[in-house]
């Protein structure tokens, strides 16, 4: 049986669409700027990326203890790893480390709150943010959260615009 084209086309849309992520059907998370001092409680500190010097895709995340959603970033556990149960400040503090000591580039970090649906607050990430003439941008990051029942899906990924800077070479070091 032979299929046109767009009979084929179509049928890679449905495919697509059925075996597609859940996720891309979810409305995301609201994420918004946070303060240091607001951060209180016990968290689960996941550390994305920084598996290779100058890794760009790194990123830290605090997950709320005790309530209801868990944060699980989308990508293979190689690349990230979990330490659970820690006070607020300590997992800020280990937060900090990881994100500047993974790229020469790192400037400082930005704070942001992931919020739940009805406002309350999921958890947090911590950013690095680098040399704009470095990387044409100092957020070289794009992160989204879905909620998929009572787990908050996290996709991180590298932005277009940098990702053909560093491809092209012309971003100190190079690299992925």
């Amino acid at each position: 049986m032979r299929l046109s084209i767009s009979k084929l086309s179509l049928c890679l849309l449905v495919a697509l669409a059925v075996a597609g992520n859940s996720c891309a059907i979810r409305p995301r998370l609201e994420v918004r700027s946070a303060e240091f001092a607001g951060v209180k409680g016990r968290y689960s500190l996941i550390l994305y990326g920084c598996t290779y010097f100058n890794d760009l895709r790194t990123l830290a995340i605090l997950d709320r203890e005790g309530d209801t959603y868990t944060i699980e970033p989308y990508a293979p556990d190689f690349d990230y790893r979990v330490v659970r149960n820690l006070p607020a400040q300590d997992a800020l503090k280990r937060a900090e480390s990881f994100a500047r000591g993974c790229n020469p580039d790192f400037m400082v970090s930005r704070l942001s709150v992931i919020l739940t649906k009805d406002g309350a607050v999921a958890g947090y990430e911590l950013m690095p943010l680098y040399r704009a003439y470095t990387y044409g941008e100092s957020d070289v990051l794009n992160t989204y959260y879905f909620l998929d029942k009572n787990k908050i899906i996290a996709f991180i990924k590298l932005k277009h615009k940098v990702k053909l800077i560093r491809e092209s070479g012309f971003g100190s070091r190079g690299g992925r």
